[in-house]
């Protein structure tokens, strides 16, 4: 997370690919960086915009934003490491831009540029106003800490006293709506009519919808299984101990009430990399990016996206 948002001359996936190219219809897109400077442009043949980037969203993956004319927009090409390559930007592919200023990106209203800078960078957005002279790249402490700064410099004085409060004290529902914010709640993307495969990226969002989702069982909360403060674990077994929390022959019962319990079901088939066949792994529209599904159930074989 600290790479959320990357600022020249420290964006490294640019540093790493000079000179990137992509064809589209009548349009042609270049990224060159120089020196530490980056530039998109787009050409119809006869004409080029270009414009100087900025602010880097997402860490491996890149979209840029970038100001025209006192407006921002979002790149409607992105930098994919998996073809090591430009693609269209995930959301943008169904668009067919009939002129050159459609083919540089898209438009952002003014609530798009808040939430994206306010979630990928830290005090960006200062009493609901972008604030980009006071932003720091990523999510820092302070990001998700309110005060962690001034405990910090308190504590240089031996005072310990101003310490944010935990969030691991917190509910499972309480820390999904925290860290839906940004990764969207079940009532953000309810409210907001998301829906379809798209809508796999949203993790508490799919994990409230799981079956077994307990908003007062601590280990069904995301920091039962995910550290924010390290490098996100990829490895499918890392997560059998969280599954078999619950769902081993000796886990203790779900408390659903005070006056009901449920023994939770231990799989008849494996307990290993249980998050491989009960967590499937979902390619987006486009084929660029996958997310694992967090919406916790028995998968079948050929059955549709459940939203």
């Amino acid at each position: 997370m600290a790479h959320a948002i990357e600022l020249p001359p420290a964006n490294t996936v640019l540093a790493a690919h000079p000179s990137l190219t992509y064809h589209m219809g009548a349009y042609t897109w270049t990224v060159e960086t120089h020196d530490g400077e980056s530039t998109y442009k787009v050409t119809d043949g006869v004409n080029t915009i270009a414009q100087p980037i900025h602010w880097a969203f997402g860490a491996g993956a890149q979209t840029w934003v970038f100001e025209q004319n006192g407006k921002f927009y979002e790149s409607i090409v992105s930098f994919y490491p998996g073809e090591n390559a430009l693609g269209i930007t995930t959301g943008d592919e169904r668009l067919t831009p009939q002129t050159l200023e459609e083919a540089m990106g898209r438009e952002l209203t003014p609530m798009d540029v808040k939430l994206c800078f306010g979630c990928h960078a830290t005090d960006a957005v200062t009493a609901h106003q972008l604030t980009l002279n006071t932003l720091h790249p990523g999510v820092t402490c302070s990001h998700c800490h309110q005060g962690a700064l001034n405990h910090a410099a308190d504590a240089v004085s031996g005072d310990f006293s101003s310490a944010p409060p935990h969030l691991k004290d917190l509910s499972s529902e309480s820390i999904s709506n925290f860290c839906g914010q940004c990764h969207r709640s079940w009532e953000t993307v309810v409210r907001n009519g998301w829906r379809g495969l798209p809508g796999v990226r949203f993790q508490p969002y799919r994990l409230a919808n799981s079956r077994c989702f307990n908003g007062n069982d601590p280990r069904i909360a995301c920091l039962a299984c995910h550290d924010p403060h390290k490098d996100l674990v990829r490895d499918d077994s890392f997560y059998d101990s969280k599954c078999l929390a619950c769902h081993a022959k000796a886990a203790r019962p779900v408390v659903v009430s005070t006056a009901n319990t449920v023994k939770a079901k231990s799989c008849p088939v494996s307990t290993s990399k249980c998050v491989s066949c009960h967590m499937p792994k979902t390619n987006l529209p486009g084929g660029h990016l996958h997310f694992t599904d967090h919406q916790i159930r028995i998968v079948k074989p050929g059955e549709t996206f459940p939203d």
